[in-house]
């Protein structure tokens, strides 16, 4: 479908269908880690069978041409004129093209269509699956010319120091290491990590999207960010073996609470990321054990602290974690992302999945005034190149 596309929209580079490459780039859902990334903590989150397709061909200039199936919309540069920032989805393009160029890495011209069953501002990562998705097409080999975790942190690159977010690494993280079956753990400061099998046979894993698009790049990320680095700076007064927070203890909060070494609300945020890391620890641990009831505990402690603490929740998540915790077959929801809008995950017994999307879609939109989308998730490998 999108190489056909691509034959309607610019002929002159695609001469037949052995000329047509497509690359694949997954969305993700993170499954509890929300704002420990850039704090070096931990996070657990798994690439989903939601996705950005690319199908494209390389050409004998240096332009990078991209056409949007959704939108219509067209975008083209320049590899050797890369244009500044301009507030549009095309800066993720050109910011993966800018940062695999300062990294050495040699690139191609493009003509290209993409395709997306991904929702769009709903916090799956559609940003990061565009990032490595392009980054895939435009490097000159198409073999596997870096390994995804460097792919994935020249994607982080982009995203912080061209695109302007100062997310950390989970979601390009996710997308260009996914695991069919499995979620990944992990560990944000040492980078090593692992698969970590989920329990699919006995819950489904399911996304609610509130129909809230969120724009993280004018949202309220980067002061979060600069909050967390505040606390880190303070604390690293009173023990200079705290380097991130990621180094604070339960314990020493605690101290730091008593002895008001942080402003009130530098501290609620510190707060958040110091339990949300722990209970990512708690999370594998209830996975390993099978204790589901455990695991839907911590997701609801987590979405509360986001919601009270970090502040990054909304009434529309808020709305839909309500009517799944009240649903019966529902064994765990939270708020997924960075907030502001987007998406809740919760773990489904299989045969309570229709009850889930009667209630919400029975209840929310008159909460709310959205239009929620429920549907279910299957964790998938990450990036990489496919056939056809």
């Amino acid at each position: 479908m999108l190489g056909e596309r691509l034959r309607a929209l610019a002929p002159e580079a695609a001469a037949g269908p052995e000329a047509i490459a497509v690359v694949r780039a997954p969305g993700r859902v993170n499954l509890i880690g929300e704002y420990t990334d850039f704090n070096l903590g931990y996070v657990l989150p798994a690439a989903i069978d939601r996705e950005i397709r690319i199908a494209f061909v390389a050409s004998d200039d240096r332009r990078v041409v991209l056409h949007r199936s959704d939108s219509g919309e067209r975008g083209e540069f320049d590899l050797d004129r890369l244009p500044a920032r301009q507030g549009s989805w095309l800066d993720y393009a050109v910011g993966v093209a800018w940062a695999l160029t300062r990294a050495g890495h040699r690139l191609r011209g493009v003509r290209a269509v993409i395709g997306s069953n991904l929702p769009t501002g709903a916090g799956l990562s559609s940003s990061a699956a565009i990032e490595l998705a392009i980054a895939r097409a435009l490097l000159a080999s198409p073999g596997p010319e870096l390994d995804p975790m460097s792919l994935a942190r020249l994607a982080q690159v982009a995203e912080n120091q061209f695109v302007g977010v100062q997310s950390g690494l989970m979601d390009q993280f996710a997308v260009a290491c996914g695991r069919a079956g499995a979620a990944l753990l992990l560990d944000c400061r040492s980078l090593d990590w692992q698969p970590v099998g989920l329990p699919l046979d006995r819950v489904a894993l399911v996304v609610c999207d509130s129909g809230q698009a969120r724009a993280l790049a004018s949202s309220a990320y980067n002061v979060r960010r600069a909050q967390c680095e505040a606390a880190v700076a303070e604390l690293a007064r009173h023990d200079p073996r705290v380097r991130s927070l990621r180094d604070v203890s339960i314990g020493f909060l605690d101290v730091a609470t008593r002895a008001g070494w942080l402003d009130a609300l530098v501290l609620k945020r510190a707060t958040h990321v110091v339990h949300e890391n722990q209970r990512v620890i708690d999370t594998m641990a209830a996975l390993a054990a099978g204790d589901l009831a455990a695991v839907g505990a911590l997701f609801a402690a987590s979405h509360a602290s986001l919601r009270d603490l970090f502040e990054v929740s909304s009434p529309a998540l808020d709305a839909l974690v309500e009517i799944a915790v009240a649903t019966p077959g529902v064994v765990a929801a939270r708020m997924t992302g960075a907030g502001f809008g987007g998406c809740t995950v919760n773990l489904v017994e299989p045969d309570a999945l229709p009850a889930l999307r009667a209630a919400v879609e029975g209840v929310y939109a008159g909460r709310t005034g959205f239009s929620p989308r429920v549907f279910p998730v299957t964790p998938v490998a990450g990036a990489g190149f496919i056939d056809g």
